[in-house]
């Protein structure tokens, strides 16, 4: 059964508009995972970050950010303002758009977690302006723009953006996280490194599941097109491989906590199950459904190693985990491309990781550098004791258990 080009025109549109609101749906699920891996004093902060983060990525991707990623340009950036001179093919621009734009705030939003609880609010907005704006669609550029960057990393592949999307996001959260240093309290005068425990397991669960929903739509929609028998046998290929690798990156962590701490712990498996999405993100199109799975156990194998890794060996303070979901598994997805797609070279893969971790590590350091010399992006010593949710917001999403009678002060507060 073949549809005419209008008709396909019409489903090709309609399926990008339907992931892309899809996506949306995940800025609800960091939102929730971030909050519940927080401590209860820097909900607030967390939730009014990504509300506003979206907001301003949305903005921004508008102003100058499709055009740099999209517009003709040359090979280091496109050109351009407000869409102008953009088009798209197969489908209206505007959905497009509308797709690509859910991408960039899905960068920014893991950002905000690996930050959270010691990073002052409007420097935290800046950065993700200039991320959003400048330096995700610099890369994209070169990516899914199709410059290659003049050839420097021709046959590069990343079908739904794990190293475009997640990677980058990582990359810019670890620059950060760097020059932000751990919160108060994290590691002991010797250096040992001290459990900080979420404040709501149900909420991270929920936006775990959020997130996993939602990733149907990174994916599958991905295939850009749905007007044909081709186009949509292989979403259902990338909606199955998607989900079995999150399966596997589940009961991998799952399995492998209890074997090394003879328990098992929940937040581990919940990344594990958001390792095994970001792996599978850069091939989900190719692989049989059992190189899904195996792709997925390997993300959750490596996000119970890599999270102890920063944790102690780094000494990073990451709250949320976001540099072993998303940066460690961003890489290794890309690196899966390589190894089982016959058609991508592994050397491509790894030349397109090095170049743009590279680019946007040097370039989000060099921005996070530029706000602590100037404003600052630290909150003081004594308002992260008190919570960034009362020093900045002055609210509390958890009142009962934060504010205490007029002069009282617990051992807890000084965490």
């Amino acid at each position: 059964m073949e549809f005419s080009a209008e008709m396909k025109y019409v489903l090709d549109t309609i399926w990008l508009l339907i992931s892309g609101s899809l996506v949306m749906w995940m800025a609800a699920g960091f939102a929730m995972l971030e909050a519940g891996m927080v401590r209860t004093k820097s909900v607030t902060a967390i939730l009014t970050k990504n509300i506003s983060l979206y907001a301003l990525a949305c903005i921004a991707y508008f102003a100058v950010g499709y055009n740099f990623m999209y517009g003709a340009g040359n090979d280091f950036l496109g050109s351009g303002l407000f869409l102008d001179g953009t088009s798209a093919d197969g489908h209206s621009l505007m959905s497009d758009f509308f797709f690509q734009v859910v991408f960039v705030a899905t960068a920014a939003s893991i950002v905000s977690g690996t930050v959270a609880e010691r990073i002052k609010f409007w420097p935290f907005m800046i950065f993700t302006l200039v991320l959003t704006a400048v330096i995700y669609p610099i890369q994209g550029h070169w990516t899914w723009g199709g410059t290659a960057l003049g050839g420097w990393i021709d046959g590069f592949s990343d079908f739904a953006g794990s190293t475009i999307v997640h990677s980058v996001g990582g990359w810019a959260a670890l620059a950060g996280a760097l020059l932000l240093g751990p919160r108060l309290g994290k590691y002991t005068a010797e250096g040992r490194a001290l459990p900080m425990p979420a404040s709501n397991l149900p909420l991270a669960t929920l936006g775990t599941f959020i997130l996993w929903f939602g990733w149907f739509g990174f994916n599958g929609g991905s295939q850009l097109a749905l007007g044909s028998k081709d186009d949509v046998d292989a979403i259902s290929s990338v909606i199955a491989n998607t989900n079995i690798a999150a399966c596997g990156g589940a009961v991998a962590a799952l399995i492998l906590t209890q074997l090394l701490y003879g328990k098992v712990d929940l937040t581990i498996v919940l990344n594990g199950a958001l390792s095994g999405l970001v792996g599978i993100t850069a091939g989900p199109d190719y692989p049989s459904l059992a190189v899904a799975l195996f792709i997925g156990v390997v993300a959750g194998f490596l996000v119970v190693g890599a999270v102890p890794l920063f944790d102690r060996l780094l000494k990073i303070d990451d709250p949320v985990g976001a540099l072993s979901v998303h940066l460690v598994n961003g890489i290794w997805g890309t690196l899966a491309v390589g190894l089982f797609n016959p058609d991508v070279s592994l050397l491509a893969q790894l030349k397109g990781v090095v170049v743009i971790g590279l680019f946007v590590f040097a370039a989000s350091l060099v921005v996070w550098g530029v706000l602590k010399a100037t404003v600052g992006i630290r909150i003081s010593e004594e308002e992260e004791r008190s919570g960034v949710d009362e020093c900045e917001f002055g609210m509390h999403s958890y009142p009962e258990f934060v504010k205490m009678p007029p002069g009282y002060e617990s051992s807890a507060s000084r965490i």
